[in-house]
């Protein structure tokens, strides 16, 4: 996985502003949740304007008073953008010196300014939702509880105070607090969630990026085993047929046969590497059919070893796919290829049968045969039986020491063939 991607350690807790290990409101260092964030800054902004200016318009305390608490707002936005909001931006633990430092500056400008005039109770609208954002629940509760009851010290500082007013404090207060405090943790959860899908969209899109490299791993091995098994089946075996006829020719008076079929295969695996490397259809196929190229590797094969090789054809032929084509060559070329090597046989034959649903392919040889399970079956026959798997044919092989053995592969016709 990315380095970047928690594998190990306990479920981290989304805020409004990153991650956190308890309380809504803990700081984190994420900063995609500030960004969408904004809205909070514009409360606290416009809800200070309001303040402002109805302290202003507040005809009943002197200007003196007016301006002492203009002063003291202004004090609080001061001490938000210093200490607040690069607080939350930069992730500070709930318990930071930073933050409680914050919090301490606003209580004592705020309740008072709260005190000396009642319209500046407007920038509770944005000092609420600040405490859940930046505080640990119980301690955002208290600190909500002290903005809106605070400033009742008023009363005991007048002496004399009407019930009247006393009684309009008291509702104010407690139904500003009772909305932050139900309104508040609920906003601060929906942000909280809204982040934790961030964070599992995060980390979906790591695992696509995780699972898109696996396959990419996969298909270059798929793609390694492929040519592996591609370069067996032309190349090697190609190869393996030059050398036994240049041994074969150096043991006769008369090598020019010999040698011609050398040549004749050299120039074949020559065409076959240039048709691997351009990824063209093989060579034996290559402009002549399926029963053409399987008679001609057959003969060439009788021609090698001077045995007896036949190719026969039953059933009416039918289409099919470029991919099954390819298979039954690669089989019977792989079957061959057998017989030339281990067999020791003296005769064999290569069938193709059509049918209504596909086509099978035989190769059968009289030659000393071999324990025909899978310990005992090389890399060719592991990977022909790999291929015809792949396409959707079965593969499957008979011998016993001394009684020769059959190759026979059959492939079912594809849909729009």
């Amino acid at each position: 996985m990315p380095d970047d991607v928690p594998l190990e350690g306990p479920p981290r807790r989304m805020t409004p502003y990153g991650t956190a290990d308890s309380e809504p409101g803990a700081g984190a260092s994420g900063s995609h949740a500030w960004e969408a964030s904004r809205a909070w800054e514009a409360l606290f902004a416009v809800a200070l304007a309001v303040a402002i200016f109805s302290v202003i318009l507040d005809s009943d305390v002197p200007a003196w008073a007016r301006a002492t608490t203009i002063t003291l707002l202004l004090l609080c936005t001061i001490a938000y953008l210093l200490l607040g909001r690069p607080a939350i931006r930069e992730g500070d633990d709930d318990d930071s010196g930073r933050r409680l430092l914050y919090w301490a500056l606003i209580l004592l400008a705020f309740v008072p300014a709260s005190i000396i005039s009642q319209p500046a109770s407007f920038t509770l609208f944005a000092l609420c939702p600040q405490a859940f954002m930046m505080l640990r629940l119980r301690t955002a509760v208290i600190a909500v509880l002290l903005l809106n009851f605070a400033p009742g010290v008023q009363f005991a500082v007048r002496g004399e105070t009407s019930v009247t007013e006393l009684a309009i404090f008291v509702v104010t207060a407690a139904i500003g607090a009772t909305f932050a405090l139900i309104f508040g943790p609920w906003i601060v959860r929906i942000i909280k969630q809204s982040a934790e899908r961030a964070h599992l969209i995060e980390e979906l899109r790591a695992s696509r990026i995780e699972v898109a490299r696996l396959s990419a791993e996969r298909g270059a091995l798929a793609e390694r085993a492929r040519l592996a098994g591609e370069i067996h089946d032309t190349l090697a075996q190609g190869f393996t047929s030059i050398i036994m006829l240049i041994q074969a020719a150096e043991a006769q008076a008369d090598p020019s046969r010999h040698l011609a079929l050398a040549v004749r295969t050299a120039r074949e695996n020559l065409a076959e590497a240039r048709a691997l490397i351009a990824e063209l259809a093989p060579v034996p196929l290559d402009g002549s059919s399926l029963e053409e190229a399987l008679r001609r590797v057959t003969g060439r094969l009788g021609e090698e070893l001077g045995i007896n090789a036949s190719f026969t054809v039953e059933g009416a032929s039918v289409p099919l796919s470029p991919s099954t084509e390819v298979v039954f060559i690669r089989a019977a070329q792989e079957g061959l290829a057998n017989v030339r090597k281990h067999a020791s046989a003296s005769s064999v034959a290569v069938s193709l049968r059509y049918g209504e649903t596909g086509a099978t392919l035989t190769v059968h040889d009289n030659g000393v045969g071999f324990r025909a399970d899978d310990d005992a079956q090389g890399f060719g026959l592991r990977s022909m039986r790999t291929r015809v798997e792949q396409e959707g044919g079965t593969f499957a092989i008979e011998s016993s020491p001394g009684r020769g053995a059959a190759l026979t592969v059959t492939m079912h016709r594809k849909s729009g063939v």
